[in-house]
């Protein structure tokens, strides 16, 4: 898995990087040079072309006054605009501000008339406005470099991260640079990977300026196929269906049966040898037309027709026998049920993914969640999420990467936060950011078939992290194969049948 860097971190990366003797110099004349390099590319060529750098005050403006040279020598015309003036630049910018006068490079206080004038004749611009350490709103000269930069019309190269977007978080709050490339330094940024600033930042060029490899150090990372493909389990030659996993699915009520039948399928779908199902006995009927692979449990049903709490010893001979177990799809908030889907998480004896109304059960009651036997998977949207942790779900989008980290410290569990980007997160800290999914898989159903998958590679054997950022990454894939035929009329349906192509995809990677 490939790190991804917070701000603190990349700092600590900068400092590490000096005490073992790499010069702060040499690290921001390779950062400046390799964004040349793409604003060369981005401009189509050196000789007749033309650049316009936008420079702030701190290393990220110095970088591109490395640029800028660079440029220069290439043939480049650069023109560079300064928010604030070169005597006021630390070193090692400042001493990069006085190497341009060795070159033909017109340097000019920033104003929106040079900025406007500049772009209009340009081929490329740089942003070397704010860097990864941005926060707050962008303010008077250096709200109006972006927003001229946004009007230009110009490609737009930015130096580590989108000037405006927070390198914490990838929150925008004002406005921040729509950047056609962003090149970064050591790792990607994780404002570059969250949205809203993954949106910001076009192509991602991650590119070595010279740290240490064993100094790149987070507990953030991005998962890419090859990680999945390591992952994911493969038959033996010589195997029978219940060696290769065996998948209870506990869901469903009278009111809502497609929640059952596309989590049953979806476990089938990741390779679970032979899938269980048991669902209130009124609706068994209904569920065995759909689902034709699974064996079936009718469980004694409430008045409303959700699950009865004398359910528990009709269950527990499946229960034993099974290898991981999906819960609460569909179950819906009876109290009698709410109650029982806390005692079965308590004293469930394999992995379970709890999702949907299993989550609703322990609304404001997540420390819970901590006493219980077995392995556990939360996958809350941000709703579900705020209900569980007693927040809001504004709240929980500010800082998607922390509320994760906290709910599985509390609850001691894997905890997958859905949306764009998913995130995995584990009680010892770490979190997984899954990069595929869309806004195709906002629809009804598609969270049951997300809990399916978890639940048939839990059963498969992977631990719940690794169940959990491998099925997210299939997912959404097989979202993103559903929705190239289907665009946005994809249903939960239509993702389900591309899930064996996504596992058949990676697979074959």
């Amino acid at each position: 898995m490939r790190p991804i860097l917070t701000p603190a971190e990349a700092g600590a990366l900068d400092r590490a990087s000096q005490e073992r003797g790499v010069q702060a110099a040499t690290l921001m004349e390779n950062a400046g040079r390799e964004v040349a390099r793409s604003a060369l590319a981005v401009a189509g060529g050196g000789y007749g072309s033309r650049a316009v750098v936008v420079c702030g005050k701190g290393n990220n403006g110095g970088d591109g006054l490395v640029a800028a040279r660079h440029l220069a020598r290439w043939g480049v015309r650069v023109t560079v605009l300064m928010l604030g003036p070169g005597e006021d630049l630390r070193e090692p910018a400042a001493a990069n501000f006085a190497r341009l006068g060795e070159t033909g490079v017109r340097v000019r206080p920033f104003s929106r008339w040079a900025l406007s004038r500049e772009l209009a004749r340009a081929d490329v611009a740089i942003d070397a406005i704010f860097g990864t350490g941005f926060r707050g709103v962008p303010e008077d000269d250096h709200a109006a470099a972006i927003e001229g930069l946004n009007e230009g019309g110009v490609p737009v190269v930015a130096v580590d991260i989108p000037s405006g977007v927070s390198g914490e978080t990838g929150g925008v709050v004002g406005d921040a640079v729509w950047a056609d490339v962003t090149v970064t330094f050591g790792a990607v940024k994780s404002g570059a990977v969250l949205l809203p600033g993954a949106e910001r930042a076009g192509l991602v060029e991650v590119v070595d300026i010279g740290f240490p490899a064993d100094l790149v150090q987070s507990d953030l990372w991005l998962v890419e196929e090859a990680d999945v493909a390591a992952l994911l389990p493969r038959r033996a030659i010589e195997t029978h269906k219940r060696e290769t996993g065996v998948a209870l699915v506990v869901a469903g009520s009278r009111l809502m049966t497609g929640a059952v039948c596309l989590t049953a399928a979806a476990a089938s779908r990741v390779g679970a040898g032979l899938v269980q199902v048991a669902v209130p006995e009124g609706i068994l009927p209904v569920v065995q037309s759909v689902v034709r692979e699974a064996t079936f449990l009718a469980l004694p049903e409430t008045a409303d027709g959700t699950v009865a709490p004398d359910a528990t010893d009709v269950l527990a001979e499946r229960l034993a026998a099974a290898d991981a177990l999906a819960l609460g799809p569909g179950m819906t908030t009876n109290a009698e049920t709410a109650a029982w889907i806390r005692d079965l998480v308590a004293a469930a004896p394999i992995p379970t993914v709890l999702d949907a109304d299993g989550l609703n059960a322990f609304a404001g009651r997540a420390s819970e969640l901590a006493s219980r036997r077995s392995d556990l998977v939360l996958t809350p949207h941000a709703g579900e999420f705020a209900r569980l942790s007693g927040g809001s779900a504004r709240d929980v989008a500010a800082d998607r990467v922390a509320h994760v980290r906290k709910l599985a410290a509390e609850t001691e569990a894997t905890v997958l936060l859905k949306g764009t980007r998913t995130l995995v997160g584990t009680p010892d800290g770490q979190v997984r950011v899954n990069p595929t999914g869309g806004p195709y898989l906002a629809t009804g159903g598609t969270g049951d078939v997300l809990t399916g998958a978890i639940a048939g590679l839990m059963a498969r054997g992977l631990p719940t992290a690794d169940a959990a950022s491998v099925a997210a990454f299939l997912h959404g894939r097989a979202g993103a194969l559903a929705a190239a035929r289907a665009g946005e009329a994809t249903t939960a349906g239509d993702v389900l049948e591309r899930l064996a192509e996504a596992l058949r995809g990676v697979h074959g990677a």
